[in-house]
């Protein structure tokens, strides 16, 4: 027994320690190959940011995906510009002298409606303020004009002459599981208010509703129609010629630059060599990342501050978190962020960033509560939405003084789903039996995978779903200051695009990050040229924070683990394992007495 115990407590040690040096290799790699990476970035851009007389051409690459908003992982080094930092980049570019012209490499298959959009109006101030962009396709495929608008704005847009192009619309495709449920003897109970309402949908049916497939038609429609009232007046064709000469595609490379939809076959070295001699002498490529990183220094600290709260990913109770492309908006951190901002005297008015699908209300709520406190405080607060604002997105927003969406931006769906998989049926197929017992009240089984709802609990769902649903309604009436009827009219979990909203009332103006910017400046009482500087609330944790986040380790526990190994594996600790062996076979103990109880 006594050996088993000294084993025991050896290989304890030894896991302890393999765990504890894995943790410190990873830390140690992760930091040495972002910061290798960094370095190699900065190195290539040096150069052209700080030699006199050097033409910057800047470089970006649309083929990787980007979020909205800079992840808080420290795995995130590796990843492209977010939206709002390739916003404040090239916009940034437009008024820098350095800057000559600007390359792209045109996304080929799909990209976010309301990122293409805002791109697309970034790089066209770019081409109006004389600074040439010169943007590359390998191919525009997958039947989506998206990638297409992206590079709307370009002075010229470039193809490969063995590419092809087929960006003739738009196309959604909804996966739809009820019948799969049925098969595997699984039974979706759920609630939605209304019909509008589509995710429950996708779960409980087998296809489209006519609300469905309505409200779905809609917002696809009006995302079209923007992506060709943008392209049009840039190929310098009318609305209707484009239309014309996109649906009936798809094109070859030639067919599409004898159309007018392109400029100019060639490869991507070539449309490189071409913008770099259209930026004369001395020009050189920079990387938009190093730009954005290097590009302005910081303002004076007397400089009056635009507050940047972030709200990205689900919305849920307690903390946002980032981890390995999972990323959450928590009700804590984001009315903590606000309180924070609104009481800070340098802060001069809040911008709240959301790209979100929603998530849970009652989280939904406290950011809510907390953004009418921050207005209450005499801060003015933006909401800027990114590609998606929708349902608990939407509710977040609704109380800000300004609401700005893109004209693609999908919004609204005011309403709420809710319910539970019955799998009994699915067990029993199986052999197993999954039973149920409970004390007190019939409800407490509501939510039971084993068995369906009775008459009782599911009218006691409904009421509290229907409560959800007045509180949401309630709160965007107020929010917006319309009346609540005209609220459950545009609600009923319709989504709308935000053009669409713009007209129904439901945001206040149409543009993207540079718009919510130059809104906090006025509402602040502001000049347009007055240096701000502008803050993340909270700040960004340091890379040992995030990695402590990320892993659910702190780097103080990662230490004292590994001197818990050392201590275990040390001589004397040795020695005193084998006394203890020697002292248990002659039924003694090292253990201290235990004080009695008082």
């Amino acid at each position: 027994m006594a050996g088993m115990k000294q084993f025991w407590l050896t290989v304890f040690g030894s896991i302890v320690g393999v765990i504890a040096g894995a943790l410190i290799c990873i830390t140690f790699l992760i930091f040495l190959i972002g910061g290798l990476i960094g370095a190699a970035l900065e190195d290539a851009g040096d150069a052209a940011l700080t030699s006199p007389g050097r033409n910057m051409v800047l470089t970006l690459d649309l083929r990787t995906p980007r979020l909205d908003q800079p992840s808080a992982s420290p795995f995130a080094f590796a990843e492209p510009l977010s939206m709002v930092e390739l916003s404040r980049a090239l916009e940034h570019a437009r008024t820098d002298s350095r800057v000559s012209a600007v390359f792209v490499r045109a996304n080929t298959l799909s990209l976010a409606a309301a990122q293409a959009e805002e791109i697309s109006a970034l790089l066209a101030a770019l081409s109006d303020a004389g600074k040439p962009v010169i943007a590359h396709a390998q191919g525009f495929e997958g039947g989506s004009v998206l990638p297409y608008l992206a590079v709307g704005g370009a002075d010229e847009i470039w193809m490969q002459d063995t590419a092809s192009f087929t960006a003739v619309g738009l196309a959604v495709e909804t996966l739809f599981l009820g019948g799969l449920f049925e098969q595997f003897g699984v039974e979706p109970q759920m609630i939605q208010l209304h019909e509008y309402k589509n995710a429950a949908d996708t779960l409980t049916r087998d296809g489209y509703t006519d609300a469905h497939r309505e409200a779905t038609l809609s917002w696809l429609g009006s995302i079209y129609e923007v992506a060709l009232e943008t392209i049009a007046p840039a190929r310098g064709l009318e609305v209707e010629t484009l239309r014309s000469r996109l649906e009936a595609g798809p094109y070859s490379a030639e067919e599409a630059l004898d159309l007018g939809l392109i400029d100019r076959l060639g490869h991507a070295a070539e449309a490189r060599q071409s913008v770099l001699d259209r930026a004369g002498s001395g020009s050189s490529l920079v990387e938009i990342a190093v730009y954005h990183r290097q590009m302005t220094p910081p303002a004076a600290p007397q400089a009056p501050v635009i507050a940047l709260i972030e709200a990205q990913g689900d919305i849920v109770t307690g903390a946002s978190e980032a981890g390995f492309g999972a990323v959450s908006v928590g009700g804590d951190t984001l009315a903590d962020a606000l309180d924070a901002a609104a009481r800070a005297p340098d802060v001069a008015a809040i911008i709240l960033r959301i790209d979100s699908p929603g998530g849970s209300p009652i989280a939904s709520d406290q950011i809510w509560d907390a953004v009418m406190r921050a207005r209450q405080s005499g801060t003015p607060v933006i909401a800027s939405m990114g590609a998606m604002a929708a349902s608990g997105g939407y509710y977040i927003a609704a109380p800000a003084d300004r609401i700005i969406a893109n004209a693609s931006t999908l919004t609204g769906s005011i309403g709420m789903f809710g319910g539970k998989f019955v799998i009994d049926e699915a067990l029993g197929r199986v052999g197993l039996n999954l039973e149920p017992l409970h004390v007190g009240g019939e409800y407490a089984l509501a939510q039971s995978v084993s068995q369906p709802w009775s008459e009782a609990q599911e009218a006691g769902y409904r009421a509290l779903a229907e409560d959800v649903y007045e509180d949401f309604t309630r709160r965007a009436a107020e929010g917006r200051d319309l009346p609540l009827a005209r609220i459950q009219t545009l609600a009923r979990g319709r989504v709308w695009t935000g053009r669409q909203a713009l007209e129904l009332g439901l945001v206040d103006e149409i543009g993207g990050f540079g718009a919510a910017l130059a809104s906090a400046r006025e509402l602040a009482g502001l000049s347009a040229n007055q240096p701000v500087r502008l803050k993340r609330y909270p700040a960004r944790p340091d890379g040992l924070e995030a990695l402590q986040a990320l892993l659910g380790v702190s780097v103080e526990g990662v230490e004292s683990a590994a001197a818990l190994n050392r201590l275990i594996r040390s001589p004397q600790a040795q020695a005193l394992l084998r006394a203890q062996s020697r002292l248990e076979a002659e039924e003694a103990s090292l253990t201290a007495p235990q004080e009695a109880p008082r």
